[in-house]
């Protein structure tokens, strides 16, 4: 047993339940929701992305959970403008599959021309918004800790560790050196998989590009809370870092 999951009590550790099974929509549509600064203008603009396999739920509900958040107009928020995009793949969470309807991995879909209807909409907005970070929230069915990728800006990589340390209270860091077919050090990846969701290869300053992972095999509201808690992280030490290295 992974010595990550051996950290987790009993009471924390869920059996994955089938699939779900529904019956698919007839049209698709992403939502979007925009969360406006405490007041004035924003400094900064986020993106933050869920439900991109249709079934990692956890991602979608923290993505909902945020956004409540967020529109209570906290302290910690005022010069932030958020942009959630809680489901990603709608097709693929209607029919309970990673893949969306069409039998395509869209994450694998982004800026190397596809014609995937969700992978164009998306392209589109993250073009037209010019995000200075993009978040995207996943669940990862063999990983029996959380992770992350970091890439895009040079501060992801410092940004996304006390982001795990913020997680890591609610659920253990993946140990391994390698996750996911990739190197790994402390839960952090830097290199990733070709046409995953980013930000525009031309766009400068680069943005942010973090993606989080939680274990699938953790209780859903366990995962919720980490990724929750993991994305308030990522944000604060976004600002705290900016005073001292704008731009990067």
């Amino acid at each position: 047993m992974n010595s990550a999951l051996k950290l987790l009590p009993e009471d924390a550790r869920l059996e994955r339940s089938s699939a779900r099974r529904r019956n698919a929509p007839e049209s698709i549509f992403i939502p979007k929701i925009v969360c406006p600064p405490r007041e004035g203008k924003a400094t900064w603009k986020f993106g933050v992305f869920g439900g991109m396999h249709g079934d990692e739920e956890a991602g979608i509900l923290a993505s909902h959970e945020l956004a409540d958040w967020a529109l209570t107009l906290p302290e910690e928020l005022q010069d932030f403008e958020l942009h959630f995009y809680p489901v990603c793949n709608p097709t693929g969470r209607a029919v309970g599959t990673r893949h969306s309807m069409g039998g395509y991995d869209l994450n694998r879909e982004f800026w190397v021309g596809s014609s995937q209807p969700e992978v164009a909409y998306l392209e589109g907005e993250i073009r037209r918004e010019s995000y200075d970070g993009l978040i995207s929230l996943h669940t990862d069915d063999e990983s029996a800790g959380i992770y992350g990728f970091a890439s895009g800006a040079l501060l992801s990589q410092q940004i996304l560790e006390p982001a795990l340390d913020a997680a890591d209270k609610i659920i253990p860091r993946n140990p391994s050196p390698y996750i996911d077919g990739f190197a790994a050090e402390r839960g952090i990846i830097t290199e990733g998989y070709f046409g995953v969701l980013s930000a525009p290869p031309e766009q400068r300053p680069h943005a942010l590009e973090i993606v989080f992972e939680t274990p699938d095999y953790i209780r859903m509201e366990l995962q919720v809370q980490a990724t929750v808690a993991a994305v308030k992280t990522i944000l604060s030490e976004y600002r705290r870092l900016q005073a001292y290295a704008p731009n990067l």
